[in-house]
């Protein structure tokens, strides 16, 4: 069986530390936990901001420390977050892939997010991903919802997405699609092929869900954007301990946590490219 490629989400954009105190917070220990995280296998690290008080922020000088901050620590591959929170305007999340990691997200739909509403405009939409390709920066399609794959979809007719496709498929967020074994097979089996996937299961989800991809030969995502809990009662000591379990499935599986380097090839990071010739 091919490698994993394991992401691990460090943070997130709901929690505080009063729900988990492990919950990385400041540019310095989001950095921290990326090392931590790549050190038990995670070759990306996803990564959302956070301002002095905890809350989500798409601060550039903010994002700038961060990311620098993880790459003096570790070589992991930093994946963006342009969702940041649900209070954060899209405009200012946008400009967050002015920074040019070698991901970033690009959520396709606005949805019911648990009480809140995640609001991702499809003009505004349309522009970011036009952007997205000037610079080089790899979308990474985040699919809460069934439909949400034919906007993506829509968006790779227009011009708008090089393949392959990446997609992560987040099931379980309350207003999202379900958790369920029988969904994950027909999100598979309608997308392109050649397309990149990986599972990401909210809270109780987490484990089975990111097992059942990896056995399906996608890869996984874990992280305390994800599960704040180890276990039924038992919170997580923080995003290394959470990144070990799930490399220990994957090697149960005989899907070995992919290097950097394999992460690179496999995602095909290194043939993202400028489309200035694009249409938006």
């Amino acid at each position: 069986m091919k490698p994993a490629v394991l992401t691990c989400a460090l943070t997130g954009p709901l929690a505080t530390k009063a729900d988990n105190p492990a919950l990385p917070t400041t540019p310095e220990e989001i950095a921290a936990a990326a090392r931590d995280a790549h050190a038990a296998g995670a070759a990306v690290v996803h990564v959302h901001l956070r301002d002095a008080d905890q809350r989500p922020t798409a601060d550039l000088g903010i994002a700038r420390r961060t990311v620098g901050l993880i790459e003096e620590a570790c070589p992991a591959l930093v994946q963006l977050s342009t969702g940041v929170g649900l209070g954060v305007s899209f405009e200012d999340r946008a400009r967050l892939v002015e920074t040019r990691p070698a991901m970033a997200t690009l959520n396709v739909c606005s949805m019911t997010f648990g009480a809140g509403e995640f609001s991702n405009p499809p003009d505004d939409v349309r522009r970011l991903a036009y952007r997205m390709g000037e610079l080089g920066v790899k979308p990474e399609l985040e699919l809460y919802d069934t439909g949400h794959l034919e906007v993506a979809l829509a968006l790779h007719a227009e011009g708008l997405l090089q393949e392959p496709l990446q997609f992560s498929l987040v099931m379980g967020v309350v207003g999202g699609m379900p958790a369920r074994p029988a969904t994950l097979v027909s999100l598979i089996d309608r997308m392109p092929a050649g397309s990149v996937w990986q599972v990401i299961g909210i809270a109780r989800h987490n484990l089975p869900m990111t097992t059942i991809g990896l056995a399906m030969g996608g890869n996984a995502r874990t992280g305390m954007e994800d599960t704040l809990m180890v276990r039924r009662g038992q919170p997580t000591t923080g995003n290394g301990e959470l990144t070990a379990r799930l490399a220990e499935v994957a090697r149960a599986l005989d899907r070995p946590p992919a290097t950097v380097e394999q992460a690179v090839e496999m995602l095909q990071l290194d043939r993202v490219v400028s489309k200035t010739g694009q249409v938006a």
